[in-house]
């Protein structure tokens, strides 16, 4: 069992939700409540990495962080260290690949919060921030959740990217899905297997939990499932 690209792939995923989420939060909430041109394409740029293959997401990304790219050369000049075959490489990846599965679950949830609540709530005088904080967060809760939880196991288990961007360096980009690829190339099954069933029993509990959490969290407000 290969523990260190297990407690890497857990730091990855922790550090994607704590970058991603507040991010995804406020986009969702814009894109729930506005009417603007061109919504349909910001939406659909959102969800490409719902459709494209990741070795194809991860060559642009490859390309798009190499030392040729302005952003690559930018990070160079700045810190000295290159973003591909680098855990903030890694990380600015899975930010990316992630953004469906945190933004969709969320502009759902906003969306399904009746205007009526909204409308009382600007009524009452009630600011921005404490409408957002009081009533919306609350009631969205569930989608929230959701969130949470797709964009983790998906990080989890993210392979494309992660070999195109980071590749397969031990204690720095090698994730659990990387070392379960290298040991069945190494014809190690049981290894891979054990792996395998670690990572299956834990993305299972993770689902399950946050699933749980979300109907918990609908039945008290009253909310249909996300």
């Amino acid at each position: 069992m290969d523990w260190t690209a297990l407690f890497l792939s857990l730091q990855l995923a922790v550090a994607t939700l704590l970058v991603l989420i507040p991010l995804a939060l406020f986009a969702a909430r814009r894109l729930a409540y506005s009417r603007f041109r061109g919504k349909a394409v910001v939406e659909a740029l959102l969800a490409v990495p719902l459709v494209l293959p990741p070795t194809v997401i991860g060559y642009y990304l490859l390309v798009g962080f190499g030392s040729q790219s302005l952003l690559g050369r930018w990070m160079m000049e700045a810190t000295g260290q290159q973003l591909v075959f680098h855990f903030s490489g890694l990380l600015l990846a899975s930010f990316i690949v992630n953004i469906p599965f945190a933004v969709q679950p969320m502009q759902r949830a906003f969306e399904a919060i009746p205007q009526d609540i909204r409308d009382s709530a600007a009524c009452c005088g009630m600011s921005y921030w404490r409408t957002l904080w009081q009533v919306e967060l609350p009631l969205a809760w569930p989608g929230m959740v959701t969130a949470m939880v797709l964009s983790f196991a998906h990080t989890l288990g993210e392979f494309g990217v992660v070999l195109m961007v980071g590749g397969s360096l031990p204690g720095e980009t090698k994730t659990i899905a990387i070392s379960i690829y290298d040991r069945v190339q190494a014809l190690d099954f049981t290894a891979a297997g054990q792996m395998s069933l670690v990572l299956l029993v834990f993305s299972v509990t993770v689902l399950a939990l946050g699933n749980a959490l979300s109907r918990r969290v609908g039945r008290r407000h009253g909310l249909p499932e996300l």
